[in-house]
């Protein structure tokens, strides 16, 4: 293994610790489950998060802001939907900002928020949470390695080192 240090590109497996915060509040931080690790130029974390990985060496920090074309997208107008009341089951809590997991009429689950509760309906935004909003990471790089053929071939990173048990 010669010295050139591994620089986070494409193909590069990234273990990164971060903290995201939104509006001034911490909502996400990898200090719970400990730091993420993705396969660098996959698409698996946001295109903000990986345009500026790139070039990053392991053991180095920065603070990035993204904007909503490159995170969560901008808040779709079109996505809210009016419920009758009478389609809620009597126990949902239907407060504004509860998220329901919803089914279509394929079986295919989706989430909701609550928007706003009215006499007769229910107003659900079906936008990502974090849609339209300016996101701020904190970011260090743990560690960088190159991608095993097989974890490129599969577009995702496979944590060798943390469970044995479910050979993909």
């Amino acid at each position: 293994m010669n010295e050139t240090k591994l620089t986070v590109q494409d193909d590069t497996v990234v273990t990164l610790d971060y903290t995201l915060t939104v509006e001034g509040e911490v909502i996400d931080h990898s200090g719970e489950n400990g730091p993420i690790e993705f396969l660098q130029g996959s698409g698996q974390v946001i295109q903000g998060l990986e345009n500026a990985l790139y070039g990053m060496a392991s053991g180095e920090s920065k603070q990035i802001v993204v904007q909503p074309a490159e995170g969560y997208g901008d808040e779709d107008v079109e996505a809210y939907a009016e419920i009758p009341l009478s389609e809620f089951p009597p126990e949902i809590p239907l407060e504004i900002g509860v998220q329901l997991q919803l089914r279509d009429e394929d079986g295919d689950e989706f989430e909701a928020y609550v928007e706003e509760v009215q006499e007769k309906v229910v107003i659900l935004n079906f936008n990502h949470p974090l849609a339209g909003k300016e996101l701020s990471f904190s970011i260090t790089v743990v560690d960088i390695r190159p991608a095993t053929a097989e974890e490129i071939d599969h577009g995702h990173a496979h944590s060798h080192h943390h469970h044995h048990d479910d050979e993909e």
